[in-house]
């Protein structure tokens, strides 16, 4: 049984930067599409980006773009998601998700997988 813990959220002005990591336990993560979901107060689940297993294709949410990045150390069987440049919009709840092959990058509903959750706040 794959188990997923995400660390490193908190309260950060805006402008600033958070490094999200999320650790696996059970399973190697070299062989899932791992992604990272955000939900903010009142909103549906979002993706925000993902990597796949084959060459590490990357995926981003366009709210994202050029502030956020993926990646993946495969001696830890970590995946973090840097973010800089945070807007008080990036504000929520993160939580990463694991999946096999196939999975659509965006869509909770494929992944199987999924860490607790960790807070960041984007917040003067």
């Amino acid at each position: 049984q794959l188990q997923l813990v995400e660390s490193g959220g908190g309260l950060v002005q805006p402008g600033g930067s958070l490094r999200l990591a999320c650790v696996a336990s059970g399973w190697r993560l070299d062989y899932y599409t791992v992604g990272w979901f955000r939900q903010a107060p009142g909103k549906d689940r979002e993706g925000i980006s993902c990597i796949i297993s084959s060459f590490d294709t990357t995926y981003y949410a366009d709210s994202v773009k050029g502030r956020f990045n993926i990646s993946r150390e495969y001696g830890t069987n970590t995946v973090y998601l840097q973010m800089n440049s945070l807007k008080p919009e990036d504000t929520g709840v993160y939580y990463c998700a694991a999946g096999p092959y196939g999975t659509r990058w965006n869509e909770a509903g494929d992944y199987d997988y999924w860490g607790q959750g960790t807070q960041v706040t984007v917040s003067s």
